[in-house]
């Protein structure tokens, strides 16, 4: 989405989207980690079952969790992503998971973007408010297609803390392309008091998740030995200290979450 002060530009989502393939799989619990798990969980927990509620992803590309949300829930799917390509994966996913989906292609941020648009039941964005500087502004453009009693979802991956050590040598680009600020939880009180929404939940999860890590620009000595640090304690903590990911910190856990309705 090209809105004010993007750390990202329209160019990078044709790229990546072009390059990725498309399957058929939705999101499900994995051994391997990336937070999945700990979101889903959170879903179960706080999302209702209901056969007649309108869900939209922002930034919903690939459709991966769309899947999730039609088979445990129940719900009619609708994706906004303002990439061409992009839209193109999540039709393609959606047909192969023989699923049936909306999607619109559509800027967050140009004018009258929400033109014909409905008013969704539940509204979520999965790694997107990260990629820009003003949180309130990009959430309030989230509410603009919420219902009024519906239920606003955001989560972002946690690249500061331990993972900011690492990916500043590693990955400095994947680094800049983030909005470090938004994955501080006390930055979140600003646009939960300017937009008066209430937490229904809000915190970090997943504790420590080394394959936040996992990214490799440079290839000097020090990258690739720190990149081969980060894939042996993602093997240790799948399959031996798995049980320590209960445990959550600002400083180490790999993912920030939130769900809110308004007040």
């Amino acid at each position: 989405m090209t809105g004010p002060n993007e750390f990202i530009e329209k160019q990078y989502w044709e790229n990546y989207w072009k390059a990725s393939d498309t399957w058929a799989k939705e999101v499900t619990r994995t051994t391997r980690g990336l937070s999945i798990n700990s979101i889903l969980d959170i879903f179960d927990k706080y999302l209702p079952v209901n056969e007649n509620f309108h869900v939209l992803e922002i930034g919903g590309a690939p459709g991966q969790y769309l899947i999730y949300m039609a088979r445990n829930f129940k719900y009619h799917l609708h994706s906004l992503d303002y990439s061409k390509i992009g839209n193109e994966k999540t039709l393609q996913n959606l047909r192969l998971a023989n699923i049936d989906v909306k999607v619109y292609e559509r800027d967050l941020f140009s004018e009258n973007f929400n033109k014909d648009l409905p008013h969704f039941d539940i509204v979520y964005s999965l790694g997107f408010i990260e990629h820009f500087e003003n949180l309130t502004e990009v959430v309030k453009k989230h509410l603009d297609l919420l219902k009024p009693d519906g239920i606003l979802l955001l989560g972002v991956p946690n690249l500061g803390g331990i993972y900011r050590l690492f990916l500043q040598r590693t990955a400095p680009q994947h680094l800049a392309i983030h909005n470090l600020n938004s994955m501080k939880i006390r930055n979140w009180d600003k646009f939960e008091i300017d937009l008066n929404l209430a937490a229904i939940f809000k915190g970090y999860v997943s504790g420590f998740e080394p394959l936040v890590m996992y990214k490799l620009e440079k290839h000097d000595r020090m990258a690739h030995s720190l990149n081969f640090i980060v894939r042996n304690l993602a093997r240790i903590f799948s399959y031996r200290l798995n049980s320590l990911r209960k445990f959550n910190s600002r400083y180490w856990s790999g993912y920030l979450i939130g769900i809110y309705k308004r007040r």
